[in-house]
């Protein structure tokens, strides 16, 4: 049957002019979405720079893990949380909220006047945060087919990598030319806007059908994971590794987590369907989640405390330090997801960026006092590279190996083990630099100097103010606490490297359902973007 040349020519400038409203309106979604994105991820990185200045404004050095920590933790205990709720009461409203509690966290952290203050704000940020990362990508997927996710993954990505840059950046700036307070007041404005703005352009459907919400799971989920990385914190330094405290708090963290995956079998709507983990993408992406958090957040962390500490580079010059990490990771995020859309084959870039990734810290444990700036960015240009053809993969991974009832659960699942991976890292081995630099600098000091190690690092002041024959050792032992710390993450991440040889390739679906409803609803096909 052939339509006659007056309906056709009718119905095309209609048809035509639909698409392009579709197009539009998409676009406006994914510039919301991009700016929640990017609210969470410059939080992330914005704070890393400023981190030594923020100690020695409010405490000692010995306590910079718990800044990164406490926002870790929120975030990883509430990331199961907020995907379920938004599966169960949609994600627009949950994203909203998450956005506000984020923005509650950072007007309080700007107001700290004490450590103990600052990380208590920063768990509140944290609740927010884990929100908005895992509800953004959940939202992609209730509108974006599979096959073409792979695409807008990369552009995520590259929004991190854009902040991650305009992090480090931002926070050497307000930190050294007005305040470090400014690191967070800045997610005021940014967070109003996107809180309007998705509230004017994101429409999904509504979901009317109430169910009972796991909150015994939830508290569980929050109680084990918390005491567990309380063993990690405290163990080797406020209490001793065999103490009662430690060994209670392990058995106490073990058999909670264990009631916790009790209680999500047992129950109708678990916070965590124990189900999803006999997918063998899952499972496996879930245990490789754990380990990049591991190794990435665990050691990354300390490259700013190498520049301005060793390098005595200022906040600003040490966050330009770092763009050869986020240029890379930019780029291989951006690439990697149009690759996978135009190809539809995923697993090979797991396994390239978890090699580069390996290779990037493991020369990262060769820094020294006198090592040149250009492999400073030679190594942190591979790690990045490394870390842009993993990260966003595995989460299009694992959503494209469940259904569109249980994107919410499977991308917070997901989200879930690599920062947990990153919580346990980041305490982990903060408690192998501050052992290792106590050591070195008991070990390195001349006789006679008697100094307390904690004195000397407490603040950057305490070191620009020793002699210069102990200020030389005691950088000296700071180069060799950070180098080690680098070496124990690199067969961490090589463990990824190896899970990643026998993920199973599963072929990127070509449809979706709530995508494909959503165009049939406008009456239009579903638009793509070059």
């Amino acid at each position: 049957m052939t339509v006659p040349a007056d309906t056709t020519t009718d119905l095309e400038p209609a048809a035509a002019a639909a698409l392009e409203a579709s197009r539009r309106h998409m676009r406006l979604i994914l510039g919301a979405l991009m700016m929640m994105m990017l609210l969470a991820a410059l939080d992330q990185t914005i704070v890393s720079t400023a981190l030594p200045t923020i100690t020695s404004d409010l405490g000692g050095l010995n306590e910079l893990s718990w800044v990164v920590t406490a926002y870790l933790l929120a975030s990883t205990a509430t990331t199961p949380i907020w995907g379920k709720l938004s599966d169960l009461y949609g994600r627009k409203p949950m994203l909203q909220s998450a956005v506000v509690i984020f923005l509650i966290g950072s007007a309080l952290a700007g107001l700290s006047q004490s450590m103990g203050q600052l990380i208590a704000f920063r768990a509140i940020q944290g609740i927010g945060g884990g929100g908005l990362m895992v509800l953004v990508m959940a939202v992609i997927a209730d509108l974006v087919p599979p096959r073409e996710r792979g695409r807008y993954m990369g552009l995520f990505g590259a929004v991190f990598g854009v902040s991650s840059i305009l992090g480090p950046l931002l926070g050497g700036l307000f930190t050294q030319h007005l305040s470090w307070r400014w690191i967070f007041y800045i997610n005021l404005p940014l967070g109003i806007a996107a809180f309007f703005v998705l509230g004017a352009v994101l429409h999904l459907p509504v979901r009317h059908e109430k169910k009972p919400i796991d909150w015994l799971g939830a508290v569980l989920l929050v109680s084990g994971v918390s005491m567990l990385l309380m063993v990690t914190v405290w163990g080797g330094s406020k209490y001793e590794w065999g103490s009662l405290t430690i060994i209670g708090l392990v058995i106490a963290g073990i058999a909670t987590m264990v009631a916790f995956v009790w209680q999500e079998v047992r129950t109708v709507e678990p916070m965590v369907p124990m189900r999803l983990f006999t997918i063998p993408v899952v499972r496996s992406t879930s245990i490789m989640g754990f380990v990049i958090g591991f190794a990435m957040f665990g050691s990354i962390v300390y490259l700013s405390v190498y520049l301005q500490v060793v390098k005595g580079a200022t906040p600003t010059n040490s966050g330009l330090q770092l763009l050869p990490l986020m240029v890379g990771l930019l780029a291989a995020s951006i690439i990697s997801g149009r690759r996978i859309s135009k190809t539809g084959h995923w697993k090979i870039y797991p396994v390239i960026g978890t090699g580069l990734a390996t290779l990037g810290i493991w020369l990262m444990s060769h820094l020294g006092v006198d090592t040149p700036y250009w492999q400073i960015d030679l190594y942190a240009l591979i790690l990045g590279i490394g870390l842009g053809n993993v990260m966003q993969v595995l989460v299009l991974a694992v959503q494209n190996s469940v259904g569109p009832s249980e994107i919410g659960a499977a991308t917070s699942s997901s989200t879930f083990f690599r920062s947990i991976g990153g919580s346990f890292g980041t305490a982990v081995f903060g408690a192998i630099f501050a052992a290792r630099l106590s050591s070195e600098i008991n070990a390195i000091l001349p006789p006679g100097t008697n100094l307390p190690s904690g004195g000397v690092t407490s603040s950057l002041g305490n070191l620009n103010a020793l002699p210069p024959a102990v200020r030389e050792a005691v950088l000296e032992a700071f180069a060799h606490a950070i180098a080690a710390t680098f070496l124990i993450a690199t067969p961490v991440m090589a463990v990824a490297f190896v899970i990643s040889l026998f993920l199973k390739a599963t072929p990127i679906r070509t449809h979706h359902d709530l995508a494909h409803i959503l165009a049939d609803d406008a009456a239009v096909p579903l638009p793509t973007f070059e």
